[in-house]
């Protein structure tokens, strides 16, 4: 009788003995390379540091800021029924339904498969001649299967915190999108009022332009004046006509495109009035700006969920390095002749149970690739992280000293239509008293109308400059929950399930 050789051996022995095994791969060498930026420590710039910081952020609906009912019942609108949003919010319900599926593989998984066939037995070399020869009998099979994962290493569970990092990543995508419609929306919106400004002063012009016409067509009459006047004067309506023609189109496909944006049809957008904007106080920064964008910036909490699933994958990897086992089991019964149900017999049972040992001890480099890869996911993670938050820093600054210097130009934009202003109406004056003619009047106010044109543009700039800063700074987003633990950020050595916590 043969001894097993693995009889004189303590089951710690032949654990360090599988251990040992496992020193055929490796994973020295592969680690990642990548650090993320010290939030902290980040230099916020000079635009940032010098304005007033009251620890106020814009409120959820912060374009209601504007002052604009209409604006404020279409983004109610855009924010219920925009497809963009509900692809958004079909791709996070896709991702915690993975997420679940993921993490059934940490759970007892039960199987039954049962079959009840009529089959007739050929004779044949293998069959017979024999009982069962050109007979025809019933073969039943039932099994009811039992397979549990111990999970010694933990890669299901990491596997299940990554698949449901990245739920929550989907999640923050998700208010990402939400915060793109609402900018492209209120910017769009600006555009639509700054257009039917520009018509205003378009008209004004024309309506300018046809006294002119009428002035020179009256003094040709007289016989003080040329047709060269005339001309000169006619032949500046077609183009202004066809400007005004322009910024009409411009004012349809701008609608057209508000209503795309709300999830309606052209019609709806067709609807829209005239839009009264009015944004006078912009909110404070709060001291700890940095630190206050990792949890209000979308953006930034969607590229800490990233991180922190890349962490979850290099652990999912180095587990693999390591030896696993699974407990199998299961019950069944099989018959073959005899009644359609003799196979329920208990004479017919049979059962299996016992551990199934998964040991990696040469794998070609399978095993070291894929925790490359995954080393190489995690450090491209981290910069994108930090590359988020260096441009999120950067578009605070940049709106900071956008409006600041709006601010400045639509102080000297007045200035400059009040000067305009008051030329014509010392053109005016003159001609009244006698002094010059009425085309002298004329002649004074195409520079005013197109000072107003400049004024309307840097207010136009300054609202959507406004605007742009709201967004950098979240734009009052709540996510939920803020983020991942700094802890999370980092991936974790294997161990043993069984042992404490370090």
């Amino acid at each position: 009788m043969l001894r097993n050789p693995w009889s004189g051996l303590p089951g710690a022995g032949l654990f360090l003995v599988v251990l040992s095994l496992t020193a055929c791969i490796d994973s020295q060498g592969i680690a990642p390379r990548s650090e993320r930026l010290d939030v902290a420590a980040v230099d916020a710039g000079r635009a940032i540091r010098q304005a007033e910081r009251e620890a106020r952020w814009p409120d959820a609906r912060w374009w209601r800021a504007y002052g604009d009912p209409q604006l404020d019942a279409w983004m109610e609108m855009a924010l219920a029924e925009s497809p963009t949003l509900a692809m958004a919010a079909a791709r996070v319900r896709q991702a915690r339904a993975l997420a679940g599926a993921v993490e059934s593989a940490e759970r007892p998984q039960a199987n039954l498969d049962a079959s009840l066939q009529r089959k007739r037995w050929p004779d044949d070399y293998f069959y017979g001649p024999g009982d069962l020869a050109r007979t025809t009998s019933w073969n039943n099979t039932s099994l009811l299967g039992f397979s549990y994962d111990l999970d010694l290493w933990g890669r299901e569970r990491s596997r299940s915190a990554q698949a449901l990092d990245q739920a929550r990543m989907r999640g923050a995508e998700a208010r990402l999108a939400a915060l793109e419609l609402q900018g492209n929306l209120v910017r769009s919106y600006i555009g639509l009022a700054l257009l039917h400004g520009e018509r205003d002063v378009a008209q004004a012009s024309l309506a300018q332009q046809e006294q002119r016409l009428a002035l020179a067509q009256r003094r040709l009459r007289d016989g003080i004046g040329t047709r060269l006047e005339v001309s000169r004067v006619e032949a500046e309506l077609p183009e202004t006509h066809r400007r005004i023609d322009a910024l009409g189109e411009s004012i349809a496909l701008v609608r057209h495109q508000l209503a795309a944006l709300a999830g309606r049809g052209p019609g709806e957008g067709d609807r829209l009035q005239r839009p009264r904007l009015d944004l006078q106080r912009m909110p404070g920064l709060p001291d700890k700006l940095p630190l206050e964008l990792l949890g209000r910036r979308p953006d930034l909490v969607a590229s800490r969920w990233a991180v922190a699933a890349e962490a979850r994958g290099i652990e999912v990897a180095k587990a693999g390095f390591y030896p696993n086992i699974d407990l199998l089991g299961g019950v069944g019964s099989s018959a073959t002749q005899g009644g359609m149900l003799d196979f329920l017999r208990y004479d017919s049972l049979t059962y299996h149970l016992g551990p199934a040992l998964s040991l990696p001890v040469f794998d070609g480099g399978l095993r070291r690739g894929q925790l490359g890869a995954a080393t190489a996911g995690y450090d491209l993670a981290v910069e994108r992280y930090n590359q988020t938050l260096v441009n999120a820093l950067r578009q605070v600054s940049d709106g900071l000293v956008r409006i600041h210097s709006l601010q400045q130009q639509r102080r000297l934009a007045a200035e400059a239509v009040a000067a305009a202003r008051a030329t014509c109406d010392l053109a005016l004056l003159a001609q009244q008293r006698g002094l010059t003619g009425f085309d002298a009047v004329l002649d004074a106010q195409p520079p005013l109308f197109r000072r107003q044109l400049r004024q309307r543009e840097v207010e136009a700039a300054l609202l959507t400059a406004q605007a742009d800063l709201l967004l950098a700074l979240g734009g009052g987003v709540q996510p939920e929950p803020a983020g991942p633990d700094e802890a999370d950020l980092v991936p974790q050595q294997p161990r043993l399930r069984f042992l404490p916590k370090p």
